[in-house]
């Protein structure tokens, strides 16, 4: 509240008024970067969970333009999966991985479809209808092996299921701040050191 209220200053003006507003936001990016077990300069703040999906997805394919295919699942949130459909009228090959009746995606499917061409695969972490866990390291380990990068939607798990990003494979994940009390309009994508990534703002 008092953010809001009282401390309302530009964290990146001059002033002695916006500095201490800065010093609050480096704070809650080492808060947030102990939470996720990465570095705080791998920690960038956004508007909310669909712009840091759309910062991976858009970013990634801007940094590698000669790589045309992204492989998806059909039970992404409409944050992933409707960015991903736009890329097909962007001449994109966009490829949804289906799941079985338990919500599970086919790993076998997804290691057979990522290619030299593959950019970009994007798995949620768990599905915020269903409920059900998706088995991303591993999938993260595929699609690092194979030369893409990963990314992955964790809204949904984010301070219910610890994570250590320093020893995972995960290039890039995104989070929602309202689901961890976080004032809404606030979302992070954490970008791995070394992940390529073009920004768009």
């Amino acid at each position: 509240k008092p953010l809001f209220c009282d401390l309302y200053g530009n964290p990146s003006s001059m002033h002695t008024f916006g500095g201490q507003i800065g010093r609050k936001i480096g704070r809650a990016r080492e808060q947030t970067a102990t939470l996720l077990g990465c570095e705080p300069s791998e920690i960038v703040f956004t508007g909310c969970g669909t712009e840091s999906d759309n910062a991976a997805i858009n970013g990634t394919l801007a940094a590698v333009p000669n790589k045309r295919k992204v492989i998806t699942s059909r039970v992404e949130h409409p944050a992933v999966l409707t960015v991903c459909r736009e890329l097909e009228n962007r001449g994109y090959t966009v490829v949804e991985i289906g799941v079985d009746g338990q919500g599970r995606i086919d790993l076998d499917e997804l290691e057979r479809e990522i290619d030299d061409d593959t950019a970009l695969v994007t798995i949620m972490y768990a599905n915020n209808e269903t409920g059900t866990i998706f088995p991303v390291e591993k999938i993260a380990e595929m699609v690092h092996s194979k030369g893409s990068v990963f990314h992955t939607d964790a809204v949904q798990i984010v301070g219910k299921i610890p994570l250590n990003l320093k020893d995972s494979a995960i290039n890039l994940l995104s989070l929602s701040g309202h689901k961890l009390h976080a004032p809404k309009g606030v979302g992070i994508l954490y970008i791995r050191k070394g992940t390529r990534l073009s920004p768009y703002m």
